[in-house]
């Protein structure tokens, strides 16, 4: 099952269960790739595609969450929040810190990098190899700070 096909069958999940912000969370991700699917004139979308999406959404969600926050507006924070978890549900499973940081020192290596001025070889490297696993700022400062050694 295609990801834009379970994400279809839980927002019919949702409507039943009255899940609120879980069907929010849901629409916003089917109109996302909707709009991605008409931006490029195809009937058809990939997962990798499908989970960039997501990974965007939940970007956005967590901004917003913190542009709330330091708003004085918890309850629209933590309603982004939610809705971002709900989101997270649909990533493959995330590399903790120290797997991270194994994966990057070994992309390192792999790429013959030793100085902070291959820093875009090594994260062209990284943002390909752990796509969907982790995000790219906690990838970058972890680049940053093995170069920088």
């Amino acid at each position: 099952m295609s990801l834009e096909t379970q994400i279809n069958s839980d927002i019919k999940a949702a409507m039943l269960a009255k899940e609120t912000v879980r069907l929010t969370a849901l629409r916003a991700i089917k109109a996302a790739i909707l709009l991605e699917k008409t931006a490029d004139g195809s009937s058809e979308i990939s997962d990798e595609a499908v989970l960039k999406i997501i990974q965007k959404q939940i970007k956005q969600r967590k901004e917003s969450a913190a542009e709330y926050a330091k708003a004085g507006r918890q309850e629209l924070a933590d309603n982004e929040l939610a809705e971002a978890a709900c989101m997270e549900c649909f990533l493959p499973k995330q590399l903790t810190p120290e797997e991270l940081e194994t994966a990057v020192a070994q992309i390192v290596a792999a790429t013959g990098a030793s100085s902070p001025a291959d820093m875009g070889k090594v994260m062209g490297a990284a943002t390909k190899q752990l796509a969907g696993k982790s995000d790219g700022k906690a990838i970058s400062e972890i680049v940053k700070r093995l170069l920088n050694k």
